[in-house]
């Protein structure tokens, strides 16, 4: 029976991909949903497109295995980047009503920062729609014994098809309704596992010394780890065209900066309870820890030990937060493809001809992040790894362009340029420092030598931009009420 749930539940998906398709009917629609998503459908899309299999089961591997100081990185820095979004980043980018995160580096500095932002920023999605991929393959693995390639290849063929045809509408409405599977899912597992292990205080308390310390300790190398678990997510994932949609879909500025806020709240409440339900199947099922793969250890626990009804619970909250993630992901690159890298060669390209170009590049990308899924198969790393990508070459042009006036075109192709090789030949050398903090420092370092050495006006020409487009969305407002 839990194989016809899941069939059944991925064919409602599909369904529902295939309603919201019929609201599609421009670029602006496939991309940012027409900007007119409320603030809870818009916080429930950014809440489930970040709550993936990495928070499920990459986290709750983790945390039963080094306590609280290993999932720094995931709930803990997600939630921090959710936060900062609202706080510093959501109403000056919603502003300037642009399709793409790589459109601010075009306004704020250039042709060719926007064009090497996009070639840089495509390939950090791969790894985290891979990692989705690598868990719905394990998902699959276990409820009806489909092999990892096989389950992967399932999975890119299910999101490929509702992503295609609906776009940003298919993944907010799929994300609002799979959020609710997720929270409830997770709730009612989480009851029935610690009821059954003695009640949240004995499962709490069956923990050794020191499993939930919070702050690092061993000197200046365990700080920089620490520093690093932070800001990998909590940073890195700030520049990411998947945020940024969301951001942009929200019917108003304040909407979107709530819908931020709202949704931070959600992570990490909410990316709490699959830790806690960690620590129960730890206690009750202690031989499941014998795994060679830690993350098949809550799947192989409700397998065992629990009763359907369970199982469809568990199994709905996991499958809808690895589509909705995958979902997500694989649209974001796409977009930024059509928008950044397609179109400004092909200037007279219509609306409808660029619409194709962005589902096709939805398919390219499915493809390139399954050939990277069945390489590599550690949730995990795959995330840490494609949000280390955007932290050391977008985040500080970004940030500066934002905020600093003197910030300049040369600085911003330096600071894109030098923290990413930085960042390459440190991950080369394996070195003892993350190599996501040398990274980060060469970025940082370039962005202020080009910008000192090599000023420009670029800044002037952001302001009458940004005026320019509040002009224009005050007059469509005015048509809206008149």
């Amino acid at each position: 029976m839990l194989p016809g749930f899941v069939v059944a539940y991925l064919g409602a998906t599909l369904l529902i991909g295939w309603w919201a398709s019929r609201r599609v009917k421009s670029t602006r629609d496939f991309v940012v949903a027409g900007r007119n998503l409320p603030m809870v459908v818009a916080a429930s899309a950014l809440f489930a497109t970040w709550f993936g299999s990495e928070t499920i089961l990459g986290a709750s591997a983790e945390f039963v295995e080094h306590g609280l100081i290993g999932v720094i990185e995931d709930p803990f820095g997600a939630a921090l980047c959710l936060f900062l979004v609202g706080a510093l980043y959501a109403r000056p980018l919603y502003r300037l009503q642009v399709l793409t995160f790589n459109d601010f580096f075009r306004i704020r500095f250039s042709r060719r920062a926007e064009l090497i932002s996009a070639v840089f920023m495509i390939p950090s999605y791969f790894g985290w729609v891979a990692a989705q991929l690598v868990a719905m393959a394990i998902l699959l693995n276990a409820i009806a014994g489909l092999t990892l390639l096989q389950g992967i290849g399932l999975c890119t063929l299910i999101v490929v098809c509702y992503t295609y045809i609906g776009g940003m509408w298919a993944v907010s409405v799929t994300d609002f309704v799979q959020a609710i599977m997720i929270v409830a899912g997770l709730l009612l597992l989480a009851y029935q596992l610690g009821a059954a292990a003695g009640g949240p205080a004995r499962v709490l308390a069956s923990v050794p010394d020191g499993f939930y310390r919070f702050w690092p300790k061993g000197g200046w190398h365990s700080t920089l780890h620490y520093i690093a678990a932070w800001i990998t997510i909590g940073l890195g994932s700030i520049p990411q065209q998947d945020v940024f949609q969301r951001v942009m879909a929200a019917r108003s500025a304040p909407t979107a900066v709530r819908a931020s806020y709202l949704s931070a709240v959600l992570y990490l409440t909410i990316g709490l309870i699959p830790l806690f339900i960690g620590l129960c199947a730890r206690l009750l099922y202690p031989e499941a820890s014998t795994l060679e793969d830690k993350q098949l250890v809550l799947p192989s626990v409700v397998l065992a030990h629990s009763s359907l009804w369970l199982q469809v619970l568990f199994f709905g909250a996991l499958l809808s937060a690895i589509l909705s993630t995958t979902s997500g992901g694989m649209l974001a690159p796409a977009t930024v493809i059509g928008e950044n890298l397609i179109k400004p060669y092909y200037p007279g390209m219509s609306d409808r001809r660029l619409l194709y170009a962005m589902r096709l590049s939805v398919v390219g990308v499915a493809l390139c992040s399954a050939a990277l899924a069945a390489t590599s198969q550690n949730i995990y790393e795959l995330v840490g790894q494609s949000s280390a990508l955007s932290l050391v070459s977008l985040f500080v042009p970004l940030t500066a362009g934002l905020y600093w006036k003197r910030a300049s075109n040369v600085g911003a192709l330096s600071a894109i340029v030098f923290g990413m090789l930085t960042w390459l030949f440190c991950e080369w050398q394996a070195t003892a420092v993350p190599s996501l903090i040398y990274g980060g420092l060469a970025s940082t370092a370039a962005m202020m030598a080009g910008s000192w050495f090599f000023p420009d006006r670029s800044f002037v020409a952001y302001q009458l931009a940004v005026g320019e487009a509040n002009s224009v969305a005050g007059r469509a407002l005015n048509n809206q009420k008149t």
